[in-house]
């Protein structure tokens, strides 16, 4: 993966790995978001599927940090924090474009997917997924009576230094 120099623009997404240590800012809205369902990309996040969308490489660039890469393929790279194992990122190693993961994000709402590939390995339950029953994670600790477990995870915006020093 190559390192690009931080730009003078203000970026228009930001988002990182779980523990703070790899960050990341994008500076186009015109993201390409979709859904891999292929085998590969199930095992690479540990998921039924991985949420990405891919941006040119001159408009994306690390901001703390380096990943680490794994080349899941010949033509493939995957990105992933050293410190907490996030996933971050795909690229085929050939093209001028890297896709981030889409849950790095620090606000993913804000870019909804648009397309699935690798179709043959959909899970045959996709489409059921939404109807599950849902809780809030709030909610289920207060049924049984627990707080909320006091998280290390890095917040969904930008810090000065992470982790904070500890007093």
């Amino acid at each position: 993966m190559t390192d690009r120099p931080v730009t003078d623009r203000a970026p228009v997404h930001t988002g990182g790995c779980q523990c703070g240590a790899v960050r990341y800012a994008v500076y186009v809205d015109s993201l390409h978001p979709y859904l891999c369902h292929c085998r590969m990309c199930q095992k690479a996040v540990g998921n039924y599927f991985a949420a990405y969308a891919s941006v040119p490489l001159r408009e994306f660039t690390w901001t703390r940090g380096k990943p680490g890469v794994w080349k899941s393929s010949d033509e493939v790279e995957r990105g992933f924090c050293h410190e907490c194992g996030t996933p971050l990122s795909f690229r085929y190693v050939a093209r001028e474009r890297i896709a981030i993961a889409l849950g790095t994000l620090d606000d993913p709402a804000r870019v909804k997917p648009r397309r699935n590939f690798g179709a043959e390995a959909v899970v045959p339950f996709f489409g059921e997924l939404a109807s599950l029953p849902s809780s809030t994670t709030e909610g289920d600790f207060a049924q049984t009576g627990s707080s909320l477990p006091r998280s290390r995870q890095h917040p969904d915006h930008e810090t000065g230094q992470w982790p904070p020093e500890r007093r």
